[in-house]
Formats: structure tokens, sequence, C-alpha cells
């Protein structure tokens, strides 16, 4: 996670608006409250300040430009960041991303403008709890140091807000003439991960029958481990973690974690070097970020395209560990 953000310089240079910015600083403070296996004081209280100064200079700078190829859409009551599908012709494929606690919808744009220009319509909504007006002061539904005390009542507007969307997107004839309904799929990071497995099923109740995959970006998964039905999901998941992501990859990779509990086709991917954010606009290396976007794709299009992909099988400089099943 240090490295992470000593490495981001140049905010100003991001490709990213300021509500992006404010939402992932505040995001990394609360997780936090997750990375308990980092033991030296020192070391969080040094990432106290970095991140005070990163928010100090989010509120003194000026708005970024607006993101190419990016369109802030409203559908369903919700706000949403589209991007479309290159050089589409008939239906595409549909990827809704549930961004992290506290990010925005534009928090992850290398990976949604990769997946838009390989076919995919992606959409992205704004959760109650994203930080787009600056409001730093919401607390979480539950403690996330907490996990036994998570149920499907927790965060349940989050699946609530992907269900209206999905229903919104059937009534609206323009919309719906250009997605293919057999090829849905879910991506979230952290509590947007949360969010994907809980709306394919983790929790029963939320259970969406749209979804033919999702791709669970260190996705908080610790509830569904303890009392969800991850062996019950029935769809393909590929789980996505980092070496230094200490707060939440153990608990998927370990025996007895998520990953082992979920259903079979399952994934799990670990990152080398990789911290939390290593899935929004604080990775800059784009050598990186292609390698998300390689494994990401190679998992949609085996899924929802049906397309053989050698990727799969394959660690890759820059893959620490590679599971299936």
């Amino acid at each position: 996670m240090l490295s992470i953000l000593a490495g981001s310089s140049g905010l100003g240079r991001m490709n990213l608006e300021l509500g992006t910015m404010r939402g992932i600083v505040y995001f990394s403070a609360a997780v936090l409250a997750l990375n308990a296996a980092i033991s030296s004081a020192s070391a969080q209280e040094r990432l106290r300040d970095r991140l005070r100064e990163r928010l100090g200079a989010v509120r003194q700078g000026r708005e970024a430009p607006p993101i190419l190829g990016c369109e802030k859409v409203q559908i369903g009551g919700l706000k949403l960041a589209v991007w479309r599908p290159k050089n589409q012709e008939g239906q595409a494929p549909l990827v809704i991303f549930s961004h992290g606690f506290k990010g925005v919808n534009t928090q992850t744009v290398f990976l949604m403008k990769a997946l838009a220009a390989a076919g995919y319509l992606v959409m992205a909504p704004n959760h109650k709890d994203a930080t787009t007006g600056g409001n730093m002061s919401d607390k979480p539904d539950e403690d996330f140091k907490k996990a036994g005390t998570w149920s499907a009542a927790t965060y349940k507007d989050r699946g609530d807000d992907i269900k209206h969307l999905l229903a919104a997107l059937h009534k609206d004839h323009e919309w719906n003439a250009k997605i293919d309904w057999s090829k849905v799929a879910l991506a979230g990071h952290s509590l947007g991960g949360y969010t994907a497995l809980a709306c394919a099923g983790a929790w029963p109740s939320w259970k969406l029958p749209e979804v033919k995959a999702v791709l669970a970006l260190s996705p908080y998964a610790q509830p569904f481990v303890l009392h969800g039905s991850l062996d019950k999901l029935g769809v393909p998941v590929m789980y996505q973690g980092g070496t230094m992501d200490v707060g939440i990859t153990p608990f998927v990779k370990r025996p007895g974690g998520a990953f082992s509990k979920t259903s079979s086709p399952a994934y799990f991917v670990e990152f080398s070097k990789a911290g939390h954010f290593f899935w929004t606009g604080f990775n800059r290396d784009v050598s990186k970020q292609e390698l998300i976007d390689r494994y990401c794709l190679a998992f949609l299009n085996k899924y929802l395209r049906g397309e053989s992909t050698e990727t799969l099988d394959q660690r890759l400089d820059g893959v620490s560990e590679l599971q299936k099943k």
C-alpha cells in the first residue's frame, strides 16, 4: 500500500475527477481499519500523514478535465459513468462496475476503458456512500473488522442499485436494444467486490438472474465466508488480490477463505507488490494496469463470449500466484 501511494505523484496530471480522488483518499483511510497486519505504528502514522497530504492537495487543486470516452448519464435515478463499446455492431455484453467504500464510479478508469475497447458496454453507478461532494464523515454500515456482524441487510442499498439499474435498462427501449442480456457480468473493487458477489448470490436474497460472471477485485468477502453462500453461487468468479494487500487478500486465498469456499469455476490471481489500491487511479504503472486488464478480459471473454484463451492458464510476469478450480 505504501509503495503505491508513494508512487502517485502529479495529481494534476491524473485522469480522474476531483471527486474520484476525494473518494479514494477517504477509502484509503477506511482500509487502515482492515490492515491489522500492518504492525508498525510508525508505518501507520507515515501512511496517515501521506493521506492527509493527498487530501490537502486535492482540496487546493483544480478540477480535472472530463475523462475521455466516459459519459455521465442518469438511468433509473442513478448517476452513472458509461463507457460505450468500441466499434459496436449489434448488441454488446454488459459489465456493471461497483466502486469501493467512499470511492466513486470513475475510480478504475483504466480497466473500464480496456473493457470498452474490447467491445463491452460498461456502466458504473455511484452508490449512496460515494464521495462525490466532499462528504467525509459517514461511517460504514457495519465495522469492517467485525465481519460476523454483517448480514444480507448490510449495504443492501448497493444491491438495490444494481437491481434497479438492470430493471431500468430493460425498460428503456434504446439501452435494452444495445445489450446482449445473455452476457452480463458484475465487477467490483473492495466493498464493490462484496456488492458484486452478493448480487451473484453470496447473499441468496440479493441474487440477480442476469449475472453470468463476477470479477471480484480485492473484495471484502469475509462476511460470506462466515455465513454466506459462496459454495452455491453457480457462476464463474475471478478473485484478484495482491501480495501487499494485507487487509483483504489473505482472507481470500487462505485455506477456508473465500476462494476455497466458492463454487467452481473460480480463479484466484495474486499480483506481486500490489496493495489494496492497485485497482484504482493510484496505480499509475501502465504495464501493471495492462496486466490487470489482460486477466480480466481473458476471464470475461471465456465466460461471456465463449472464447478460448491461454492467459487463464499462465502465471505471467508480475503474478505471484494463480489458482483455478
